[in-house]
């Protein structure tokens, strides 16, 4: 059950692995083609977050965002194969803040091919956050049994 434990953890984290490598790699002087990617849509972000609350977001470099997703995304895969509560944390917050702003469907009519396809993405990426959930509970729940085992004082 272990052996499978691994290979299940490798499978997953190589989605993010992979990425990451792809990413470091491209990245260059100016971001490579993942600042492209992100600088329309979180424009788009910026846009609404004003429109519908007033706030004004702060300007920062986005170079810095890309490469803080290659960290969180490399670390964290490494250290998920590892069965690390590290890994996992460092995965889910990568999920949970690039999601909703690279797969933004809300932004593209139902009818658009585009929402289709980020639709898709999106809840694909909800998904890996749900697997990571899972895996903190799975975590969890042994590492209580075997406290609630170990503090059972046995009487003779």
């Amino acid at each position: 059950m272990g052996f499978l434990s691994f290979v299940g953890r490798v499978f997953f984290a190589s989605v993010f692995l992979i990425s990451a490598y792809q990413e470091f790699v491209e990245f260059g002087e100016d971001g490579g083609p993942a600042i492209k990617a992100l600088r329309p849509k979180y424009d788009a972000l910026t846009n609404n977050v004003m429109v519908y609350t007033g706030v004004k977001l702060p300007e920062f470099d986005l170079k810095h965002v890309i490469a803080t997703a290659i960290v969180l995304k490399g670390v964290g895969g490494l250290l998920f194969i590892l069965s690390s509560y590290l890994g996992a944390f460092l995965l889910a917050m990568y999920l949970a803040f690039a999601t909703p702003v690279l797969y933004d469907f809300y932004n593209y009519p139902p009818e658009s091919s585009e929402f289709g396809e980020l639709f898709s993405k999106f809840i694909l990426n909800s998904a890996f956050l749900g697997a990571l959930c899972f895996f903190w509970g799975i975590k969890n729940s042994i590492t209580m049994r075997l406290l609630k085992k170990s503090s059972k004082s046995k009487t003779l």
